[in-house]
């Protein structure tokens, strides 16, 4: 059996604040978009086995709304720094290291590395051509080799792009996905 790789990009951040970009928060836009993208999750009988986010304030939050609308408790949202500003290479390693036994990740970071790891392992041509990839608060569902650390180029199969940026301003409908 195969193993699935999720990739959220965080939520839609403030641009605005005199902060530290580390330290960006969610917009409100941000939150009802990644409520939106973990209640859909739930709705499906999507639950990831390991999630590991970004320290990075907004990715971090987008993670911990979407772990709560999966209401699973014995799931943990693991942080590490290498998903921040670390390049592709780091987050290979990253995905590496995941337990053996997950059979499905979800990685919550940010572009420019989430667009390049899509990228490297599906491979440009099997993509949507569209003028940006990963928006904030996408979430890609791929379908990998068994072994985490297999992560060679091609080596993945592109299983949905579900866009959370076109919610209603309700949040309520699930909106655009692409199969």
């Amino acid at each position: 059996m195969r193993k699935e790789l999720w990739l959220l990009r965080h939520g839609k951040s403030d641009r605005d604040l005199a902060v530290d970009d580390f330290d960006r928060p969610l917009k409100k836009r941000g939150k009802r978009a990644a409520q939106y993208i973990g209640e859909g999750l739930r709705q499906q009988h999507l639950i990831p086995d390991w999630i590991v986010s970004s320290p990075a304030k907004r990715a971090y939050a987008t993670a911990k709304i979407v772990h709560k609308a999966l209401a699973v408790d014995s799931l943990d949202v693991n942080l590490d720094k290498r998903l921040y500003q670390e390049g592709i290479e780091r987050l290979k390693t990253v995905l590496a290291e995941c337990p053996v036994t997950a059979r499905r990740v979800l990685l919550v970071g940010h572009n420019p590395e989430l667009e390049d790891l899509l990228i490297h392992l599906v491979g440009v041509s099997k993509l949507p051509d569209t003028d940006k990839l990963l928006p904030t608060a996408t979430l890609v569902r791929l379908n990998m080799p068994e072994d985490w650390t297999d992560l060679d180029a091609g080596s993945a199969e592109l299983l949905s792009i579900t866009y959370a940026k076109h919610l209603p301003e309700d949040g309520v409908e699930p909106e655009d996905t692409v199969e």
